[in-house]
């Protein structure tokens, strides 16, 4: 009971928030991307840039080991960009663009070590909840928008993505802390299994602990 008192006196709360770079990946993906190798550049896979914000419980087990439980939107996705600079066309400033912007709700469950003054390691498992998922394609001529449409494409989605996730940290004295960290996706993300994807983001945030 006093031990209980004592850790309930030491939990606190923060927030946190940053940019994703986030990317799909699998063996089927890497065949499309092999494929667009052979177009010299003129279309290429990107990952999508997004945002992550939300707030975590700092709950301490020892004097260097804690559990850190969050709860967050993040943005994720994949992208096909091109650019035709073939000569015969270049005159008509063809590009084409279609990209996945999925938005979720990401649950870490980390353990977090102090290694030494402020410096901190993080592991541990995250269960990710799709909220929505939409494709968006493009077509431009002479700068000019010929196509841009958005489709609603959730339901080809598995809605749960469990994953693993680690990275580096370091706290300040106010309170204020750092993370460069990686999400590695374990689920497939096409609920139909057409397709081996799996969603891979590195993330690097800024937070405040209260």
């Amino acid at each position: 009971f006093l031990l209980f008192n004592l850790i309930q006196a030491q939990v606190s709360y923060g927030v946190r928030s940053g940019v994703n770079f986030a990317k799909w990946q699998g063996d089927d993906l890497q065949i499309i991307e092999d494929l667009l190798d052979k177009t010299d550049g003129y279309l290429v896979t990107k990952g999508r840039t997004g945002l992550h914000i939300g707030g975590y419980v700092h709950i301490p087990i020892s004097e260097t080991v804690s559990f850190e439980p969050g709860l967050e939107y993040s943005k994720k996705g994949y992208s096909i960009k091109g650019d035709f600079q073939i000569p015969v066309v270049k005159y008509f400033g063809i590009n084409i663009g279609a990209q996945v912007q999925s938005h979720y709700i990401d649950i870490p469950l980390v353990l977090k070590a102090n290694v030494y003054k402020g410096f901190q390691v993080y592991a541990g498992p995250q269960v990710s909840y799709l909220v929505r998922s939409t494709l968006n394609a493009k077509l431009g001529v002479l700068g000019i928008s010929i196509f841009n449409k958005g489709f609603g494409i959730t339901e080809r989605f598995n809605k749960v993505d469990l994953g693993l996730t680690g990275g580096l940290g370091y706290q300040f004295d106010n309170g204020i802390n750092i993370q460069a960290g990686y999400n590695y996706g374990l689920s497939k993300l096409d609920k139909n299994n057409n397709y081996a994807a799996y969603n891979r983001v590195v993330k690097i945030s800024v937070g405040y602990t209260f």
